[in-house]
């Protein structure tokens, strides 16, 4: 297994430095202490034993002016990625402005505590700014692209451990042959827009892990086989026409309850397996656990998000190509997460499990080695 702190909850580790603590703890397990999660004990700690690194999405908005969150990142992260300050719409507000406070703010926080940084993304179908769809034409289209990822990753460059340079380009049901989204950039530049994006990437920053990042390959489904398919048809065409790529990441945005082991297997493992032998580093980038199918119970709830995390890392570590572990929208403020419904109603993937802290020695620390 990776190592237990993300095994048992993901990003659900909010530590009781962040000022939340468990009321009880769930029968037969003990609370950490917080000397037992920093330090050697931290998940940064754990994950650098294993030749992993790990961290989650954050607000620089929230590292600003809330010290618990900031000292959470700081003890516990080696690797960070804005959730939204690095999308188009966060930096663009008009066709010839760019704003990086946000932006600016986290890479300075990283860079002053030795975390590295992902970029979060340079081309999306979704977050386009306003400005750009009323704009934007074929004949004016590719330059846009070209000059934003020029400027934008220009900026960050050697100061970016890997960019999502291409995000969710993959939409089987479009009925296209080769798979792609029927996107607004499609429709712009042509089938060539993920390839002049990439080369772009590379050109302005010569050393960040350039990653095509995509969401819906976890399943043993049809489905998930499908997208699969795809994508590694997509990756395999880049390599042909040595395109620049060196990572895949896959989002793993999963859900909890009694059939991981059906969810989550063979096709998985193969894709992680056929994108290590195409050369590339394969990244979870956006990882989360989805409670709402379980019970009301909150012991029951916990261990089965607990258990579904370490399920499904155990299955996906298995292979030395993943060399880095993100999780997704948990790192909350307690306020934040109490803010919202539950149970019974959908919420935040995490914010259950954060309000309840799922920070016991049976859960929390479980599982010390890489399969």
């Amino acid at each position: 297994m990776l190592i237990g702190a993300a095994a048992a909850a993901g990003s659900a580790w909010l530590l009781p430095a962040c000022g939340y603590r468990p009321a009880t703890a769930p029968a037969g397990s003990t609370a950490p202490s917080p000397a037992n999660i920093v330090g050697d004990g931290s998940l940064r700690s754990h994950a650098a034993a294993k030749a992993l690194l790990t961290g989650f999405a954050v607000s620089p908005a929230l590292l600003g002016y809330d010290v618990s969150y900031a000292l959470t990142v700081r003890e516990q992260a080696s690797l960070i990625v804005a959730e939204n300050a690095m999308k188009w719409d966060a930096l663009r507000p008009s066709a010839t402005t760019y704003n990086f406070a946000d932006a600016d703010t986290l890479v300075n926080f990283a860079e002053r505590r030795h975390i590295k940084v992902r970029g979060h993304n340079l081309l999306w179908h979704r977050s386009i700014p306003r400005w750009f769809l009323d704009t934007a034409t074929a004949a004016n289209a590719r330059q846009l692209l070209e000059s934003h990822i020029e400027t934008v990753a220009g900026r960050y460059a050697g100061r970016m451990h890997s960019w999502d340079v291409v995000n969710e380009a993959i939409a089987v049901s479009d009925g296209r042959p080769d798979g792609l989204r029927d996107s607004p950039w499609l429709r712009l530049i042509g089938d060539d827009y993920i390839e002049a994006a990439f080369k772009a990437a590379r050109q302005a920053d010569p050393q960040a892990l350039l990653t095509y990042n995509e969401y819906g390959i976890e399943a043993e489904s049809p489905k998930g086989e499908a997208k699969r398919q795809a994508v590694l048809a997509l990756l395999r065409g880049m390599r042909a026409r040595q395109v620049p790529i060196d990572a895949v990441g896959i989002q793993s945005h999963i859900m909890a309850g009694s059939r991981t082991h059906q969810r989550y297997g063979a096709g998985l493992t193969r894709f992680i397996a056929a994108a290590g032998e195409l050369g590339l580093q394969v990244f979870l980038t956006e990882m989360d656990v989805n409670d709402r199918h379980l019970g009301l119970d909150i012991s029951q709830r916990d261990e089965a998000v607990a258990q579904t995390y370490r399920d499904y890392l155990d299955l996906v570590l298995s292979d030395p190509a993943v060399t880095a572990v993100v999780f997704w929208g948990g790192l909350r403020p307690r306020h934040m997460a109490e803010s919202r419904e539950w149970p019974g109603r959908r919420e935040s993937r995490e914010a259950a499990a954060v309000r309840r802290g799922l920070q016991t020695e049976a859960g929390f620390f479980r599982g010390a080695g890489r399969v």
